[in-house]
């Protein structure tokens, strides 16, 4: 799917369009099916044509004790062409029914496709809602496709994190569909309300910021808004006995935490390094932090061993976030936000812009807060390069979807420290500040980013990319002939 709508059209504009004769004249159009692919290389089972998703509301209900957990979500989107039937991905394990601008819709699972056939056609360049009431179960992650077990090997990475007292999410890279149906590729980003119903003594968090909490005798209902767009699979929902840290960051912006009552006293007060750590990347990458709030959510598990860049408040285990160490992760996953979150990849070849630049920012964070100095971090990532080059494949073009988790990490970083000795650093600085105003609240692509760095260094930098981007082997440094890979 090509992203080129720009996200902040008003849904309630485009309405207005449909009172028009015009529009009325096009409901004739009798369509054709949405295509059920995005045409990813690493996920091809991913992604539908046909339209352009602007917002999902989602809401479940969560009761203790039980796996099963009953929910809905409303999908508002635009139609790029006339519409018979369309897809969404789905791995819900039961879909109740669905509507389509209100009218009840027939629907057909087939894999984890939930292909819809509304009673009317969809027309052309119209907005529509589709609402999905349907069951999870959180016993059950199913395995991605494109990422197949061995035989007899756990799910390292489930989507559904049960902890001793609630549960989070894990989306990336494709599984949030098994959260939500939806159009799950970073391709379509889209702003978010999350909504938790829950007994009145379990917290509630959500991706963006807690617009409203109300109880109902012994239940509670918690509202959370992300009005910035994001991709599917960094959308959080948990539940559990959280503390609640209140602070404001940069600006006045709130910055609301949530740790696990059972965290030691110290992930506490690393979580209150946050709005600090939202002022040095702002004055570092020159631009405001993309969300309306910030955060984090430490949770009552190991969350598999790594951190998630959910929109707005990244996902740790407590574990990980009571270790000092570990601060220069923070940033790593306050900087997804900018680049991963804000400004999604087109699809997921592009992961080095979202992990590349994570890298490159949390080694500037160590380097500026006591640790290594930047270029002896980066000459450390230089030596071992070829080793993840080998095991991973060219940095935009991996060997396997299994490299979208950590393959392009430090290939990445590499690149944009190449880049910036290359054009020097006053350029290098403008490349990433227009990018970001580019490209953010949108998806973008390695192209993207080559054009950008082509049109503000005023240099064909064709042969720069493709040696650091799509090669198996690491190319000399600029400004350090002497280093060895």
């Amino acid at each position: 799917m090509t992203k080129r709508i720009l996200k902040n059209a008003a849904v309630a504009g485009l309405a207005v369009v449909l009172a028009t004769g015009t529009a009325a004249a096009a409901n004739a159009e009798p369509g054709t099916p949405g295509a059920l692919s995005a045409g990813e290389r690493l996920f091809p089972q991913l992604g539908n044509g046909g339209y352009d998703a602007r917002d999902y509301d989602v809401a479940v209900d969560y009761r203790p004790g039980v796996t099963t957990m009953n929910a809905s979500v409303t999908m508002r989107a635009v139609s790029t062409q006339a519409l018979s039937s369309f897809g969404l991905d789905s791995a819900v394990p039961q879909i109740r029914s669905v509507e389509v601008d209100g009218r009840a819709a027939a629907f057909e699972v087939k894999g984890e496709k939930l292909i819809v056939t509304p009673a009317r056609a969809v027309a052309r360049g119209r907005a529509f809602t589709v609402k999905v009431d349907y069951v999870v179960d959180r016993a059950k992650s199913p395995v991605s496709p494109a990422m197949p077990l061995p035989p007899g090997l756990d799910n390292p990475l489930p989507v559904w994190e049960n902890t001793p007292d609630g549960f989070a999410v894990m989306g990336q890279p494709d599984r949030e569909h098994a959260v939500f149906p939806s159009n799950d590729v970073p391709a379509d980003p889209a702003t978010y309300t999350v909504r938790i119903t829950a007994p009145s003594d379990v917290d509630a968090v959500g991706s963006g910021t807690r617009v409203s909490k109300q109880r109902e005798g012994d239940r509670q209902t918690s509202v959370f808004r992300l009005d910035r767009p994001a991709p599917t699979d960094v959308v959080q929902i948990a539940a559990g006995h959280f503390t609640e840290v209140d602070q404001a960051g940069p600006h006045g912006m709130p910055v609301r935490s949530y740790v696990t009552k059972a965290a030691k006293p110290a992930a506490l007060d690393h979580v209150r390094d946050t709005p600090a750590q939202v002022a040095w990347l702002e004055q570092t990458i020159g631009r405001p932090f993309p969300y309306s709030s910030a955060g984090a959510l430490g949770i009552d598990s190991l969350y598999g061993g790594v951190a998630l860049e959910t929109a707005a408040i990244p996902t740790y285990g407590a574990e990980f976030l009571a270790d000092p160490r570990e601060a220069p992760i923070q940033v790593h996953e306050l900087t997804h936000q900018f680049f991963g979150d804000a400004v999604a990849v087109h699809d997921w070849d592009d992961m080095w812009l979202s992990e590349g630049h994570a890298i490159y920012y949390q080694d500037r964070y160590t380097a500026a807060h006591g640790g290594k100095p930047f270029d002896e971090q980066m000459h450390g990532r230089y030596t071992i390069n070829n080793q993840q080059l080998e095991q991973e494949g060219p940095v935009a073009h991996l060997n396997s979807p299994w490299g979208v988790l950590s393959g392009t990490d430090n290939g990445g970083a590499l690149t944009l420290y190449a880049l910036r000795n290359l054009v020097g650093t006053p350029t290098f600085e403008k490349i990433e500040r227009t990018f970001y105003d580019t490209y953010h609240g949108r998806s973008a692509s390695t192209q993207d980013y080559i054009d950008v760095a082509q049109r503000l260094s005023g240099r064909d930098l064709g042969a720069f990319f493709h040696d650091w981007l799509y090669t198996a082997k690491t190319p000399a440094m600029p400004g350090h002939p002497d280093w060895k890979a």
